[in-house]
Order: C-alpha cells, then structure tokens, then sequence
C-alpha cells in the first residue's frame, strides 16, 4: 500500500483506540516522511540503475558493432590485395608472353626478309633469263687465263664498263673452273653496279655468294649486293641481306660496313 494511502488510515485507527497522541501523531509523521524520502530515494536510485544499464548496454552494442565494421574491413582489405595480386600475376604472365614473342620476332624476321629476298632473287634471274647475254669473243689461242682477267681488270680501272664486262665474261666461258671465276663475276656485278644497272648487278654477285661462298670476294659481293637492294628501295631485302653478311662472316671488314649501313634502315 502506498504512504499516502497507509497515513491516514493509521491516524484513523489510532484515534478509535482512543490512545494516540499529538507527540504520536507527529512521530509517526516523521516516521511516514522518512518512508516517502527512502522510497523516493529508491525509485531515483532504480530510475539511475535502469539509466546505467541502457547507458551500458548502448556503449557495448556500440563497440561491437565498430568491430564489426572494422573486420569487414579488413576483410575488404584483404579481397583488395588478392584481387591486386591476380592482376599483378597476369601482368606479369603477359610480360613474359610478351618477352617470347621478342625473343621469337627477330628469327621470323630474319626468314620473312629470307623469302622476300628469295623471291626478289627469282624474279631477277627470270627477267635475266629472258634477255640475251652478249656474246664472247673467242680469247686468244695464246691468251692465258690470268692475262685475260688482268685484261679485264685494266678495262675496269680505264671506266670502260662494257668491253671489262665483255672480258669477263669470256674468261668465264673460257676457264668456268679457274680459282679467279668467283672474282670475274664479281667484277661484272660491279661493271653492271656502275652503271646503275643494280639488278643486273644484284644476280651477277648472287653467282658468288651462291657458288663461291668460301672466295675471298664472297662477303664483298653480299655487301654490294646489299647496297644494290637499298638503290632499288628494297630496304628490306637489303636489310636482310645485311644481317646475313655479318652473321656468315662476322670478322669481315665488309661485316663491319653492313652493320654500319643497318642503322640507317628502318
């Protein structure tokens, strides 16, 4: 029963038993207050109790759910970095792919220029083919055959292209097999070269580098043939033909010039 309620009847009661007092009156209000004060003094007491614990309750909710959001993001982190690194390992793997294909470009390189070269070469001896040579004279019967290439040579040094040719060509008709037949061929690449007849010229060195590969002027004849290509505009061919002279013979001198003329093509 509330104080309130619980005073007045104790009052009542009192005064029917005819045995209360003023001085019990007033005890027993003060008695009533003090109950009124430790009640009130408890309801406060179980208000701030019931404050605390929502205050509390609040708090570690509040802490669990910040680490809870902070393993989300770290978990976060974590799928970040892996997806980061599969990147980093395809990136990777696409270098490497790269980096064959490089290593590999150069070898396809060298054998597409090879059969372009190849091709230019055909068409060239075809066109050559068609045309008619002129014709040797006959030497001299007591013409020996160093005398006729010396002949041949002294045509060259006097600028008259066509009676060294002419010369030349006979010394071929006449000694196919003679130790100087690689040189007479060069001689008449290099009469058809000076008078900008670069095709003509290009198959006549072809005839050394394909039959004479182990002559003295065989890497001469591949680096003018070479250069005939670049007159022709046939870079890469030229190209081509370049390389093969500083790989067939590297410590040429004419090695050393083709390297120096593979600069300047693109």
């Amino acid at each position: 029963m509330h104080a309130k309620t619980l005073f007045p009847v104790l009052v009542f009661l009192l005064v029917i038993a005819g045995c209360a007092s003023r001085d019990d009156v007033s005890n027993l209000q003060r008695d009533m207050e003090e109950v009124k004060n430790r009640i009130y003094q408890m309801e406060k007491d179980i208000g701030s109790i019931r404050v605390e614990a929502k205050e509390g309750t609040d708090s570690k909710i509040k802490s669990y759910r910040e680490e809870i959001e902070n393993l989300r993001k770290t978990v976060a982190d974590i799928q970040a970095s892996q997806d980061t690194m599969r990147v980093d390992i395809q990136s990777v793997s696409g270098k490497v792919d790269d980096v064959k294909q490089l290593a590999k470009k150069p070898s396809d390189e060298l054998a597409l220029l090879k059969e372009d070269t190849d091709r230019r070469l055909l068409a060239l001896e075809g066109k050559a083919a068609g045309q008619d040579k002129a014709a040797a004279d006959a030497p001299p019967k007591d013409a020996t055959a160093e005398s006729l290439y010396q002949e041949g040579i002294a045509a060259y040094k006097n600028g008259d292209m066509k009676k060294a040719r002419e010369i030349f060509s006979k010394f071929i008709a006449q000694y196919p097999k003679n130790e100087l037949a690689a040189n007479a061929h060069y001689w008449i690449g290099e009469t058809y070269y000076n008078e900008k007849n670069l095709e003509q010229a290009i198959l006549e060195y072809q005839e050394v580098i394909k039959n004479f590969p182990g002559k003295e002027k065989a890497p001469a004849a591949m680096l003018k043939q070479g250069m005939s290509f670049k007159g022709l505009g046939d870079a890469k061919s030229a190209k081509y033909v370049f390389k093969k002279l500083t790989e067939t013979y590297p410590k040429s001198d004419e090695a050393a010039k083709a390297k120096k003329l593979l600069k300047g093509l693109k």
